[in-house]
């Protein structure tokens, strides 16, 4: 079975299971939204049109979260007035999830469980990325972490009033003495050779006077 149904000037062709993505509605996530203004109901062949809504049906959906669509970018351009703009906007949207659809005292549900994760969440965890610390601004977490610096710094101080019990005084270690090597005995020097008397030169007699006076004569 499906549902044409009108919210937000727009039609919607539903049926139950459905994610819808609809101008934003109030209501919190896990809300039940039921739409009365059932334009065309179908069921195989059998197709039921209203004047202009079908009366005794309506559509249930359950919301699972209000969030800004994909940015629409602006541009503004004056030629030959160097006049440049640009902008953007960002649409509020609801999403919902189509339950059941109510017609002629019959009901359609679909049986499965509505699951309120959103899509930020899951674009997130696509990234391999933390989502509960994803959307936290940095002055955020500048403010917790001043914040627990004074809680810590009020805290008050315990100061252990008991004696230190005197620690043992550390037992002098032994020294290792190694033996010590035996002094190996000195070689005995090999008797020189003696050494031959240095050869002295045979002093020339002295010419003595006597013999200076007969070279004289």
């Amino acid at each position: 079975m499906y549902a044409v149904i009108k919210t937000g000037g727009k039609q919607y062709r539903v049926s139950p299971g459905d994610v819808l993505v609809v101008e934003k509605l109030e209501g919190e996530p896990g809300a039940v939204v039921a739409f009365g203004d059932v334009l065309m109901l179908g069921d195989g062949e059998a197709v039921t049109v209203g004047a202009p809504l079908v009366d005794g049906a309506s559509v249930a959906a359950t919301l699972v979260e209000t969030r800004k669509g994909e940015k629409v970018k602006i541009f503004k351009k004056i030629r030959r007035q160097g006049y440049r703009r640009t902008g953007g906007h960002r649409q509020a949207e609801t999403v919902l999830r189509v339950t059941g659809i109510t017609a002629g005292g019959s009901e359609t549900k679909w049986d499965g469980e509505v699951s309120l994760t959103t899509k930020a969440e899951l674009d997130a965890r696509a990234r391999g990325l933390d989502f509960a610390t994803l959307n936290v601004s940095k002055k955020t977490l500048k403010a917790a972490a001043a914040a627990e610096t004074v809680a810590k710094a009020k805290a008050p101080k315990v100061v252990d009033t008991a004696p230190a019990e005197a620690a043992p005084a550390p037992e002098p270690e032994a020294k290792a003495t190694a033996p010590k090597k035996a002094a190996a005995p000195k070689a005995a020097k090999a008797d020189a050779p003696e050494s031959k008397p240095a050869a002295t030169k045979a002093a020339a007699p002295k010419k003595t006077a006597a013999k200076k006076d007969d070279a004289a004569e």
